[in-house]
């Protein structure tokens, strides 16, 4: 029994250490930046799921967003002040995460709205979503470590 509780024991101190080596390339690949961070200090026992639950509403507002601007960028004639109103919003979700890559994406797409170049917003549409997925698959990765080390009866490595 002392035997295989040290195993379990050696398990979760490497899942913790899986966590925050790939937490950590989240922060230097530029997918995340410090506003994730202050997110996980938000979280604590009285609200254990609070960071799981502001990302479900990021992903959620997000591909309601993408899928606005995709019916807006394919309209005869685009409003590019209703494409920039979309693009303005999801750089302000983006940004209250944490999501850099997805917020500095939009800055340049807000820059060809303001230019009302069509088809520079067609492919910053492209860019953005490619930067969405991209944040959205690594996210989802960080919170399913996290369900399993937390399930072990370990603990969150806090980011600094």
């Amino acid at each position: 029994m002392e035997n295989r509780r040290i195993l379990l024991d050696m398990e979760v101190t490497e899942m913790e250490r899986q966590f925050a080596d790939y937490s950590a390339s989240l922060f230097r690949e530029g997918y995340l930046d410090g506003q994730f961070t202050q997110l996980q200090q938000l979280q604590d026992e009285t609200n254990p799921d609070f960071v799981v639950e502001v990302v479900s509403l990021f992903f959620d507002d997000s591909e309601r967003l993408l899928n606005d601007l995709t019916l807006s960028l394919e309209q005869e004639c685009v409003d590019f002040k209703k494409v920039d109103a979309h693009v303005h919003q999801l750089k302000g979700s983006s940004s209250s995460i944490g999501a850099q890559r997805v917020k500095n994406t939009c800055i340049a797409f807000r820059n060809c709205c303001e230019m009302q170049n069509i088809e520079a917003c067609r492919a910053c549409l492209q860019q953005v979503k490619q930067e969405y997925f991209l944040v959205k698959n690594r996210l989802q990765t960080l919170l399913r470590m996290e369900q399993q080390i937390v399930a072990t009866g370990g603990s969150i490595p806090t980011m600094e």
